[in-house]
């Protein structure tokens, strides 16, 4: 499989890129940073014996960046047969993106919402395609003054907002889709990565409980139907289960609201 994980260097989305790597799949890393994720590439490649490992940079709080990506993206890959959008931001040293944005809507939210749908595209040449939007049990209602960056707010509720607006787009995109299985999670609070360090100073779970429902929701015949879902890897003992997701996801006319302004936007 042609597989393309977005924010890729570190945490849970390279640790999953190196799982998918050693079953032989061609994997796309991609980070911000050209020197990182030249180092990811060999590091995975030297440890999977996996030569397919290629990779894509650029800076998600930069959505022109992110539009340069998508095209890059169509003359390079010729199809893609699951997109893990992983890249995430929580704390940040800068608030606001050099567009006026808050930095977590724009990473969290509106870089992978503008790549995904540029893309389509290349998605749909894939076989039995997925797409795993990386969601969060942190989802509050997204204000528009957040959204558009005229209000600023503190770091948790604006990324509770920014995976809320990616999980109420994943639902939309999946209707609008319906040959492509696209699906939101929580892969699991507190993991063990460097976000939630930075964020709480500590963990609950490790970082492989994560790792492990990415691949199964990219992988697994047990998921291939399951587009327009919320899967909650906080939800049961071992593994987790699909679970409602905060009540705006559903609702059709603040959907249709957040669509119109981050259309805007862009």
């Amino acid at each position: 499989m042609n597989i393309l994980i977005t924010g890729s260097t570190d945490g849970i989305g390279k640790l999953t890129a190196l799982k998918l790597a050693k079953e032989g799949h061609e994997v796309y890393i991609h980070g911000r940073n050209k020197a990182k994720v030249d180092s990811v590439i060999a590091e995975i490649k030297n440890a999977s014996n996996n030569e397919n490992i290629k990779g894509f940079v650029a800076d998600f709080s930069d959505l022109n960046a992110v539009k340069q990506l998508a095209e890059q993206i169509k003359n390079e890959v010729s199809s893609l047969d699951v997109l893990i959008n992983n890249a995430g931001i929580f704390k940040a040293p800068l608030q606001k993106t050099k567009d006026g944005l808050d930095i977590r809507m724009s990473v969290n939210y509106l870089a992978p919402y503008i790549l995904t749908e540029s893309i389509v595209s290349i998605l749909e040449k894939g076989s039995e395609t997925r797409i795993v939007n990386l969601s969060s049990a942190a989802q509050s209602t997204v204000k528009k003054g957040i959204l558009t960056g005229a209000v600023s707010i503190n770091a948790s509720d604006a990324y509770a907002q920014s995976k809320l607006a990616l999980t109420m787009w994943s639902f939309h995109f999946a209707k609008q889709h319906p040959n492509i299985t696209t699906i939101a999670v929580n892969p699991g609070s507190l993991l063990n990565t460097k976000m939630a360090k930075e964020a709480y100073g500590q963990h609950w779970s490790p970082a492989e409980k994560g790792v492990d429902i990415l691949y199964d929701l990219a992988t697994s015949d047990a998921y291939k139907d399951a587009t327009g879902k919320y899967f909650d890897n906080d939800k049961g003992e071992t593994i987790g289960r699909f679970s409602p997701a905060h009540p705006d996801a559903y609702d059709e006319v603040k959907i249709s609201e957040l669509l119109e302004i981050t259309n805007r936007i862009i």
